[in-house]
This record gives C-alpha cells, structure tokens and sequence, in this order.
C-alpha cells in the first residue's frame, strides 16, 4: 500500500508533455498526459520551459441590436470602454496569486502541474482591433430595466463568432479576445438553449484561436456576475481545452477537444455535467453554482489590482477531472484553491441501471392522492413519455387520478412517407389493441387524451403548401386510429421561424406559418366542433416577442392568433428559456415566482408586440391559458406558490411582480407539467401537491 507522499510520485512518473502541432488553430498547444487521460493545453509544455509570449488581438465589439431602439436608432451595446479595464485587469497585468504573481492565464497554466519551475505562456500586448456587427433581429434582442435603465442583451453565439471572423481573416500565431459588453448568449441557433457568457477554441473558418467573452458593467441586478468574470471563464476554458470546436455543441460530434470520463456536479442534486472540461452547451465551470437556465453566475475570485476590485472565475484544475492531485498540481481548483476541494465523481450509467434504463420502472414508495373533488374547470395537464422498452413504460391505467389532461407523446415526421405526412408507431413496445384500451379506459374516467404533434429535436415544416394534405391525412388518421381527443402542436426552433420582412402576427406571410394554420383548420373541420387543440410553444416563441418579434422570436403569436376562435388551450414552457420581460418593464429569471406570473400574464393580459404600442397581442381567455413546467427544473412549492399567486392574486413573500390584475384570473385554466413519467417516479411529488390545489379552487367562472 502505497503513502499518500508516494502514490503522487508513482504518478508523476506516468506524467508525460508532448509537443503538439500548430495545424488545427494559430497559438501554441502542448499535451498533458496523467495515467490514461491525455489533455490538450494552451502553450508550449513545461519541459521547454523559459516564457512563451502569444500574439494577442483584443477586439471589443460593439453590438447593434436592431430588435431594440433607441431614440429611433438601434440600440448599441459597446465594448470598446472597457478596454482599459481589461488591459489593467489579472487577464494582462501580472498579479500575485498563491502560486505566484502571473497573468491569470499563465497562473492557471502553472496551478496544473506539480513543478512548473521558470515556466511561463503569457499574453503579450495586445493590438486592439474595435469591431461594429449589427445583430438582425430574430438573432438577438436588448432589456432594459425600467427601474434602473441598465440593460442585458440576448444574442446567437454563432451568428456573433461568424461575424467576427468575417472582420478578422487568419491571424498568424495570435489569440483573439473579443469581448461584448453586458451580453449573454444562446446555442446551437436555438434561443431555449440559454444562456452562456460566450465561447472559445478554434473557430472553423479561419483557424483562428479565440476567445468570446462578456465584460459586466453596470449591468442588471439580475446578473450576479461582474467585470472580467465572464472573460476569465471563457479563457479558462481555452487554457484547459485550446482546440475546442463551438460548432460540433449539440450536433452529437466529436470533435478534436477535450474529454475526460463523464463527471457529477460537486452541487448536491446537480447531476451529471457531462464528458467535457465545461458542459457542452454554456461551457460552464464545474464550480458554477446556478442552473443551467440562469444567467451564469459563480463564486468569483476578488483581485485588487491598483484600487480596482476585479471578479475571477474560479476554474476546475486537470487534477479535478482526473483525481490526479499531487502530479498535476496540489489544488483541484484555481485561483481558490477551496472552491473544489475533492476530486470529480463518476456520473451513474445512462439509463440509471447497467441495462442502459430498459429495465421495469420501479413502483413508487408513495401513492397517488386521490381525486376527490368535483370538476371545477381547473385542469392538471401532463406528458406522458412513453420512452424506453418493453417493461420500462408506465402503463396508462397506472397514471394518478389527478391528471386531468394527458398529452402522449409524440407523433414524428414520417420520413418514409411523402412529406408532411406524421407517424404515431405504438410507444414503448406496448400491444398496440391494449394501448388503444388504455386510452379509451381513461377517456371513461373523465379524462381527455390528446396526441402531441412534433417535441424537441424534431425538424418539421410545412413551407410548400403541396405538403398539407400529406399532414392533415396523417394525423387525422392516428387520431381516429387511436381514438384521442384532439392534438397538441409542438413544433419547436426550429421548425417554426418567421421569414425576414414577416412584421404583422395578424397577418402572417411565412409559409410554414400559414400552411400550419390552414392545416389545423382543415383538420378540425374534419373532426367537427368537439375536437380540441392546444398550442405548448417554448418561451422564445410566445414571450419573447414582447422584446423581438422575428425569427424564433414571437413565432407562435400569429398560430395563436389565427386560432383562438377553435383554440381549447395554450401552455407556454417556462423552462428552456431565456430572461424575458414583464410588462413592469422588470427583467426576469426562469424558474421564478416571479417569471411564471410575468411571462404568464402577458398572455392574460396582451402586450405590444415587438415592444410597437401599434401591434398589441390581445389578451387571451383565462379558461385557455395554463402554465408549462419542468419537473426537473422547479419544485412543488414554487409551482403552487405560482399557480395560487396567478389564480387568486395573493402574492407569497418576496414576489416582487405584481399582477395587472390584483385579484387574480379564477378562471385560469392550470398548469401543465414535462412530465407524468417523471412525476411518478419521484413519488408523485408534483401531482399531489399541484393536482389537490388546482382541484380544490372554487369552480371558475
């Protein structure tokens, strides 16, 4: 049995740096090699020792927003003022960190290995190239706070990296640092896949090596994070994983970058964050303590540098991933040495089980509450998955009796038939004949079963209208086949997206928006007065277009408003989403009290499209409006604080939106939840709780 002093020397010894080639981006890179794990790092190795000075660019951005005006221009979010701030910043000026004063680059360089000696890779001065990228609208759009009067921006990760490059061409040898001012950013093209302070590593079309970051000044109160922190978190990922590709994010790629064995959150209930040395989608720290819907924030490290308080990130050192502390340094973390300190844990199998999740799903330790009260017109509306094999599917006949609305997901684009045309196979291995029993079972309970049409990941449109009838006669071939109630359309960014030049949600001129709407009313025509529909968009394509109307944003405003004569309800997804506006003017986080009545309440009570006075959205009818959930991003207590704030008015401690309406909407519909699967297997915590509550409300009126 080895000493703790020995076992590090047995794995020093395995420590090996390798050069490793310029080709696949324009700095300097090493390999970092401990037992079996081998690590890209930015750099020329410690065994060459002597300082290694990189080229930089630094290139502050100004943004133009024209989703945004401001006295009648586009509004401009500029970097170029925070230059000076930065350049006096740990980024580029040395600062005396517990190993030594260094650049934050450099020192976080050192931190990682043992015995770093005279070793430095420093910045050198940086040429400063502004930049000017006006950012169309549908790609990104600017809150202000009414209050303060500070604002955040929102934009598209990759429409702002292409910019870029299209202004800086191959730069020999050099690191670009271009840096935007008080602006969080979005994913794959996808603004529910929000937010990140940016990206870093190699980008596709130049080869440059780069880093895109936020410098915070004077930004709303919402943004716990400050100054450089954002910068330094980006730089931080490309020090530890230089040749990263942003592009391959959510595209099931490997790429040339990083990847270590999959690793928890050293969070308690976080889960697990992934193969990367940051997650995959807002490469964040291990050490980041919000959701992932959250504005990022994170202990920061404070650095006093001539008067100035500087906010650092604190980054996860090789040593964390790895559990090689002792060869690879003596800390799991910099420049904190106590933000981590115990190495990563390995995440569960997938699927929960060594079987990859097709075993039975177990029974719940708790019961379902009874239904015991009479309808009331308050509705609890669930998905009901449907994933996984034979055994792993919870039966129909086994969902809680506090389920009002069950919604099966999902019937699929057919890409064996012509196009347009949607599949419903019989989910989970299930009998088909026992299936259709099941259903037509809950239907006798009282409950209402519908098909919903489309899900995440999912591509679908109706751009040629010669696609309609194809979509029409498939579904309503899976509706009759299966006896359901009616259909659910959720058709997610991007399959909806509103065409340039497309302004007026009364009289919409994209095709795949109005080959939807003549779809839907051919299908109901077909099914008669009793066949229902309901509209499930995520955040970006109802809220969103309080602030921006075009793109992904508002996309589901004109389908809404198209249909409210024969809508029988719509449920916007709160979760997915990016920081929206209320109509106070307030800016608001997802997974709030707050956020669910504001973002709520836009529907309730109509709002200026695009923020245009002359385009008001009209208020929706209570009775077709409910709330969208995520069981995994909220809690029991957060939606019945929401549901009975919304329902009765009565505000819980430390709301700070308040309703239009002091008293409430009793006749609001209720609240629908992703999923019953998840429900169940969490004993029932959400139904039992939500289900009783909306069910014991006086009956709406």
């Amino acid at each position: 049995m080895l000493t703790p002093s020995a076992a590090g020397k047995a794995c020093a010894a395995a420590m090996i740096i390798l050069p490793l080639a310029w080709a696949q981006g324009t700095v300097p890179v090493h390999r970092l090699q401990a037992g079996a794990v081998s690590l890209t790092q930015f750099g020329v190795g410690p065994a060459a020792g002597g300082t290694t000075a990189v080229r930089t660019v630094l290139a502050p951005v100004a943004l133009v927003f024209e989703a945004k005006l401001k006295a009648g221009r586009p509004f401009v979010m500029d970097a170029a003022g925070d230059v000076k701030d930065i350049l006096r910043s740990p980024v580029f000026t040395p600062y005396p960190f517990p190993g030594g004063t260094a650049q934050y680059a450099d020192a976080l360089l050192r931190a990682s290995v043992a015995q770093p000696g005279g070793w430095h890779t420093v910045l050198a001065s940086p040429r400063v190239q502004p930049l000017r990228i006006t950012v169309p609208v549908g790609y990104g759009y600017v809150l202000t706070s009414k209050s303060s009067g500070r604002s955040l921006a929102i934009a598209d990760v990759e429409f702002v990296q292409r910019e870029i490059f299209k202004q800086l061409p191959k730069q020999p040898d050099t690191l670009v640092l271009a840096v935007t001012r008080n602006t969080a950013f979005y994913a794959a093209g996808d603004a529910t896949v929000c937010c990140s302070w940016g990206t870093h590593g190699v980008d596709r079309a130049t080869g440059n090596s780069f880093v895109l970051g936020s410098f915070l000044r004077k930004a709303p109160s919402l943004v716990t994070d400050a100054d450089v922190q954002p910068l330094t978190q980006q730089l931080a990922g490309f020090v530890k994983d230089p040749l990263h590709d942003p592009l391959l994010v959510g595209r099931n790629l490997q790429g040339p970058g990083n990847t270590v064995r999959m690793w928890m959150w050293p969070q308690a209930g976080r889960g697990c964050g992934g193969n990367g040395l940051a997650t995959s989608y807002f490469l964040l720290e291990p050490t980041n303590t919000n959701p992932k819907n959250n504005v990022p924030a994170s202990p920061a490290y404070l650095a006093r540098v001539g008067g100035r308080a500087y906010h650092l990130q604190n980054a996860a050192l090789p040593s964390w991933y790895t559990g090689a502390a002792g060869t690879l340094g003596e800390a799991y973390s910099f420049p904190d040495a106590q933000a981590l300190r115990e190495p990563a844990g390995p995440c569960p199998p997938r699927g929960g089980g060594p079987d990859g999740g097709r075993s039975a799903v177990p029974k719940p330790s708790a019961v379902p509450a009874p239904l015991t009260q009479k309808p009331n017109g308050h509705k609890l509306i669930g998905y009901w998955a449907g994933y996984g094999g034979p055994g792993s599917t919870i039966p129909l006949r086994e969902l809680s009796p506090q389920w009002d609305i069950i919604l099966i997901a999902f019937s699929t684009p057919d890409k064996d038939a012509p196009e347009g045309a949607m599949k419903f196979p019989t989910p989970g291995g299930l009998d088909k004949e026992q299936f259709k029993s099941d259903i037509a079972w809950l239907k006798s309970q009282g409950k209402t079963v519908m098909i919903s049409l489309g899900g995440g990941g999912q591509h679908f449109t109706l751009a040629d209208p010669n696609r309609v009838s194809n979509f029409v006669e498939s579904v309503e071939r899976i509706v009759r086949d299966y006896g359901f109630d009616g259909i659910d359309i959720d058709f997610e960014s991007p399959s909806l997206s509103i065409a340039p030049g497309d302004t007026d949600y009364r009289k919409p001129t994209t095709p795949s928006i109005v080959n939807l709407i003549s779809a839907i009313r051919q299908l109901r025509e077909r099914m008669g007065p009793k066949f229902l529909i309901s509209l499930v968009p995520e955040g970006t394509q109802i809220p969103s277009g309080y602030p921006s109307y075009g793109g992904q944003f508002g996309s589901y405003l004109p389908i809404a408003y198209a249909l409210r004569d024969i809508l029988t309800f719509m449920d916007v997804q709160d979760y997915n989403t990016p920081p929206l506006l209320g109509l106070d003017g307030e800016i608001y986080q997802p997974g709030t009290v707050d956020y669910h009545a504001a973002m709520t309440e836009l529907l309730l009570h109509g709002f200026p499209v695009g923020g245009n006075p002359k385009m008001m959205f009209p208020p929706m009818p209570p009775e077709q409006v409910a709330v969208g959930f995520l069981t995994g991003d909220t809690t029991p207590e957060i939606v019945a604080q929401s549901m009975e704030y919304l329902i009765t008015g009565k505000a819980p401690a430390g709301v700070r939106y308040r309703l239009r309406k002091p008293g409430g909407y009793p006749a609001m519909l209720g609240a629908m939840f992703w999923t019953i699967d998840a429900d169940r297997r969490e004993n029932y915590k959400f139904s039992n709780v939500v289900g009783p509550l909306l069910h014991g409300y006086p009956p709406a009126r």
